[in-house]
């Protein structure tokens, strides 16, 4: 039997879920729930049906893991908790410091309806968690580095494009590369937050726009620029569509350490992602840990969950004597 599948959310990331439920034998889509006009909204899957929210609970019988596709800052912290009391559920939460508190509150619910809830699930946090966990437990006695991209930040685009007189903006970022090299050759550098990662941003402004002041507000923003060099280019509408429409991301974990009595050799561990769309690779993450939910759920578990908690295995569509034969 089909693991059925139910999305709540049909943004990038909603389709991208759609696209890996299409990859994936064992799953099928049961349904889509929108906050818009259901009539408004295609989907790829012509055996799938689009309905309201409002009709989610009704379905609770017809799907056996719900994934939410909305947003951290508003859309999950009241979602997940709410749907875990009816539905196995999987997020992609990603606002770290408030991550204890979102699995408190979707533990008491998913407890209470006796469903799984896997939690902030994804690339980061997600597999780079999963990767600094392993290489903390394995190398006690070293140091983490995390870098990002090169990649399109969503949040930073958005907020170039909220300053007076951007009209579209799109912005990148990149790695140090010598940052990386120092740390890839075991040398264990402090490194500051600007030594870390550069800024890159292709702004389109509006006609007749101070480009000077734009560009200040941009370098100058707290909290998103400010710490970082960062460069601007004004460039067309025509050019930002042509060289600039996809979402592409990726990045490295490294843990470097040493071993033996007396520390006398070094390790480096490194993970990393090149992505031509993040939120694609995110709901292929997204999608294999619904299956997870859904086998954890049958065997008798329940309550909150994340990446640490799972076991490869409940990942893969394959059995447990085929993985033992193939891949381990």
């Amino acid at each position: 039997m089909s693991i059925r599948i139910g999305i709540l959310g049909y943004g990038n990331l909603g389709r991208g879920v759609e696209c890996a439920i299409k990859h994936n034998p064992d799953m099928e889509l049961a349904a889509v729930f929108t906050r818009r006009d259901p009539k408004t909204v295609k989907i790829l899957t012509e055996t799938a049906e689009v309905y309201s929210v409002d009709e989610a609970e009704k379905m609770k019988d017809k799907i056996d893991v719900l994934i939410l596709c909305g947003g951290s800052a508003t859309d999950l912290p009241e979602q997940t908790p709410k749907y875990a009391q009816w539905f196995n559920v999987v997020d992609s939460f990603d606002t770290h410091a408030k991550i204890p508190e979102h699995f408190d509150n979707v533990d008491k619910t998913a407890k209470a309806g006796g469903h799984v809830g896997i939690i902030s699930v994804g690339w980061d946090p997600g597999m780079f968690s999963l990767n600094r966990m392993m290489g903390n437990a394995i190398l006690t006695n070293g140091s983490d580095y995390t870098f990002w991209g090169k990649g399109v930040s969503q949040g930073h685009s958005d907020a170039i494009r909220r300053i007076d007189g951007v009209k579209d903006a799109k912005q990148y970022t990149i790695p140090v590369e010598s940052a990386l090299e120092a740390v890839r050759s075991g040398e264990n550098p402090e490194l500051t937050t600007r030594q870390k990662h550069t800024r890159e941003c292709f702004v389109v402004a509006e006609e007749g726009a101070d480009l000077a002041r734009i560009e200040k507000e941009i370098k100058t923003m707290p909290n998103y620029f400010a710490d970082y060099d960062t460069t601007v280019h004004f460039i067309t509408e025509e050019e930002l569509k042509k060289e600039h429409s996809g979402i592409p991301h990726g990045g490295f974990v490294i843990r470097t350490g040493k071993t033996g009595w007396n520390n006398e050799n070094s390790h480096v561990i490194e993970y990393s992602l090149k992505l031509d769309s993040n939120p694609e690779f995110t709901s292929s993450v997204i999608v294999a840990y619904a299956r997870a939910a859904y086998r954890m759920n049958k065997e008798g578990m329940s309550g909150a969950k994340t990446v640490f908690d799972v076991a490869p295995a409940y990942l893969s569509a394959m059995e447990a004597a085929e993985l033992r034969k193939h891949l381990l």
